[in-house]
């Protein structure tokens, strides 16, 4: 495939493979509690499905972890994961 001069073929994403996946859950899921605790909210660039997937993962693991609801939303750029309105601590 040529491209026009100056220009570079645009990145091309390999998807993450059963295993790369869980390490990737695994490894946000203490940054955002992290950020949870101390902020209310966590946001990420997730421009793809996969990360969109990705990021539903670990924010249904905080929310186990934190023991509160979790909510996540994307726009198809960002990731928003967030506590549950009317989750406030007791």
């Amino acid at each position: 495939m040529s491209h026009p001069l100056g220009t570079s073929p645009a990145p091309r994403r390999t998807p993450l493979d059963a295993e790369e996946r869980v390490r990737a859950e695994a490894g946000f899921v203490p940054l955002v509690a992290q950020q949870l605790a101390e902020n209310g909210r966590f946001r990420v660039s997730a421009d793809s499905p996969e990360l969109v997937e990705v990021f539903q993962g670990v924010a249904r693991k905080v929310g186990e972890l934190l023991g509160r609801p979790v909510v996540s939303y994307s726009n198809g750029r960002y990731m928003v994961i967030t506590f549950a309105q009317g989750s406030a601590l007791g």
